[in-house]
This record gives C-alpha cells, structure tokens and sequence, in this order.
C-alpha cells in the first residue's frame, strides 16, 4: 500500500511553493440538528523544510535533521474541537438526523462507528466544558473516533493531521521558530506565562496567516503520528502510523508550557503517566486524567483515502 499516493501527491504545478496565495475554498461544517458548526480553513499545497535548524534556541535533537517535505492541499478547522462538538459524538443525540448536504466521500454508516465511554468524573478538572472551551483529556483514539463519527455524519472524510501537515500548517510560509516575531507570542498563545494555569475559549488571540487560531497553546494537539526521536532520519516516511498507544506526537504545547515548547517544530510525546490517577482497570482507552492540556483539531484532505486504507487514520489498532 503506497501511502504517498494520497498523502503526497505530485504537485500539480511545478516550482510551486510557500509564497503562493492560499486556496479561497474555505468552508463551513455544518452539523444538521444542532446550532453548531466547524469552521475550516483551506490549507494550500507547497513546499516547505520540515523541523528546525541546528542553532535555533529550545532546539532538541528530534527535530533533525531538516527535511524538505510536498504538501498537498487539504482543510484544517479553524479552532481547537470544543467540548460541545466532542459531545455530540459523546452522547449521539444527532446519530439518527440525515444531513441537508451529506457529501459523497465516506460511505460509513453512522451507527457502525464505536462510541466513547462517559466520563467518570470532570474531565475538564475543573477548568470547565461550557461554550467554546477546547475538548482536553481525550485520548489520541477518541479523537480519531471523533473524526470517523463526523466522516460518517457528514460523508466527507475527516481525521487528525499528520505532523508534517499540522507543522507545515503552523507555519503558514514562515521558517522562523515561530510565523511571528518571538516577543509577540502573548498576542497569539495562551501558554504558561499567560494562561493562570487553565485553558481558554478558542479564538482569543490572533490567528496565524492561514487563519488558524490557537495553533500554538492553548491545549496541545494530537496528530497522527507515532512518535519516534529518529523519525526524521527516514526520508522515505512522510507518516509513520500508529501501532501502539505510546507514544504518539503531540504538538504545539500547551497552557503549560513554555514559550520554547510553543515553536512550530517543537515536539512532543505522549505518556502513559497521563493516565496515573485512573481508577479503572483496565484503564481507559478513551480519556486521561492527567492530560488537560492536550486536545485535537482534524482536517480534510482533497484526496480522500480508499476504505481499506481506513484504519490507518481512524486507529483502529489502539
């Protein structure tokens, strides 16, 4: 199975790259039966050198060595998933609603996508899961349900990004540690020297210039990838699947962390310590107890995957 095939496609015009104006195809997700929505951003297709240089400050060795990476074209939500979109998967209230404008790209009944356990006590620790606060304590396998119940919902393919993607993403052109100038992160991040420790509602600060909010702070995000400190030395793997439950990247950082952490290259990996005060056994395959600080976006590629290849993105091996 060619997974370059449909995670890096030939670009269609040659010598393309991140100057390029960005696609104008925007969208909004509708989710028919309820008030909301997900707002997505068009993410064009380009060039760009995935990790960090040698020399840049916070650098750590897994971020080498640089690799110059084809992106495709895709979607990305705008904002974090928020705890009211993620309980609309919880709770299924909407299963049986047919949607005004279901695409074609998914042929997925919705009653066939496993549904995640409900939570045995806060999960939001008490930072709270009202109006726009983003969805925290997930585990990278809810929020790949999550993204199969939508596909399913809406018959347009959905799932997390890969790292690549989320990095090129974040950038949006820049090569820089980060797409602004360093003393300017206070105007874009929640994070730990301005967060009070908690989370806030998606959308506060700036958006980077492909219009993503919160790509840095707030709560750090799940990707597809496993995590591996040498994954760069590979030039052949644009996406290294998940096999097991740890650890799996995870980036941008956190209302916790600090500033070095927030860079676009900055990597991070899941850990089984993220589960320490769960009660029960096993223990659970749908969400942490110690992992506030971590939730997810997702994106639309243009060219959806065929079904057999589902599960590399739905994590059906978890």
């Amino acid at each position: 199975m060619n997974l370059k095939k449909y995670l890096i496609p030939t670009l269609l015009c040659l010598g393309i790259n991140l100057g390029q104006a960005q696609d104008k195809d925007a969208y909004v997700q509708q989710l028919t039966g309820t008030d909301l929505s997900i707002d997505m951003v068009a993410i064009p297709e380009g060039t760009f050198m995935l990790g960090s240089p040698e020399g840049e400050h916070g650098r750590n060795a897994d971020e080498g060595p640089q690799r110059n990476m084809d992106i495709p074209s895709f979607w990305m939500s705008q904002y974090e998933i928020t705890w009211e979109l993620y309980n609309l998967f919880l709770q299924r209230s909407i299963d049986q609603i047919a949607e005004e404008h279901k695409g074609s790209d998914v042929n997925l009944e919705v009653d066939a996508v496993t549904g995640a356990t409900i939570p045995y006590v806060d999960m939001s620790l008490g930072m709270g899961t009202e109006s726009g606060l983003p969805i925290g304590n997930v585990t990278q396998l809810a929020a790949s349900k999550f993204c199969e119940w939508l596909s399913a919902k809406t018959g347009h393919f959905y799932r997390l990004p890969t790292e690549a993607e989320w990095e090129y993403a974040a950038r949006a052109g820049s090569q820089d540690p980060y797409f602004f100038e360093e003393n300017n992160l206070e105007e874009y991040a929640w994070y730990s020297q301005n967060s009070d420790d908690t989370y806030h509602p998606v959308g506060e600060k700036k958006p980077n210039p492909w219009g993503l909010y919160d790509i840095y702070g707030n709560v750090a995000e799940w990707t597809l990838d496993q995590y591996q400190p040498d994954a760069y030395q590979n030039k052949d793997a644009y996406f290294q699947p998940t096999q097991k439950e740890y650890p799996v990247v995870v980036r941008g950082g956190s209302f916790k962390d600090d500033a070095t952490e927030l860079r676009s290259a900055s990597r991070q990996a899941s850990k089984p310590l993220w589960k320490q005060r769960d009660p029960q056994f096993p223990r659970s395959k749908w969400w942490h107890t110690d992992a506030p600080f971590v939730g997810f976006r997702i994106v639309r590629p243009k060219t959806p995957p065929p079904p057999e290849d589902y599960h590399l993105y739905w994590i059906h091996k978890n």
